[in-house]
């Protein structure tokens, strides 16, 4: 069994297109009317019906799933995303104790989206902070020789 990723249903295939494609700039990979694929997930219109369920069992907002991006640099995401003023927050720029910074938006039918710095990008923060291996791997909770093997991939 090989997992091919998750689907999102949506009830405007149309909005959700734009949203992912143009919003958080996901290439797709197919596109037949009301399914839309992109790399590791897909977008379905007419979900219930699809799966012989009531239009009323798909919950809005449900907040028990979320869909997740990594980026390298998360203040030019967060500058871009500010400026699409209809973009509706979860919340804004936070740091977990781990050190990793995120920010959260809904997309059109009220899923979750989190993008977060991905893990090298904290590591180099810390590095060029000037923190050493040891810190770096008390605060993010990585194992010191992983924190070292990104540390050598630095030039550190």
């Amino acid at each position: 069994m090989k997992y091919q990723g998750c689907l999102l249903a949506v009830k405007d295939i149309a909005a959700s297109k734009h949203f992912y494609e143009k919003v958080l700039h996901q290439n797709v990979v197919m596109d037949i009317d009301a399914h839309v694929t992109f790399e590791g997930f897909t977008l379905q219109q007419g979900y219930a019906e699809l799966v012989g369920l009531t239009d009323d069992s798909i919950k809005k907002q449900s907040h028990n799933f979320q869909v997740y991006f990594e980026v390298d640099d998360l203040n030019k995401v967060y500058a871009e995303m500010k400026s699409i003023f209809s973009l509706q927050w979860v919340h804004e720029i936070k740091e977990y104790p781990w050190g990793q910074r995120d920010i959260r938006v809904y997309d059109p039918d009220k899923h979750i989206v989190e993008i977060a710095e991905d893990m090298t990008t904290v590591f180099k923060r810390f590095f060029n902070q000037g923190m050493s291996a040891e810190e770096v791997a008390t605060r993010t909770m990585f194992p010191l020789e992983v924190v070292k093997q990104y540390a050598l991939g630095f030039g550190m």
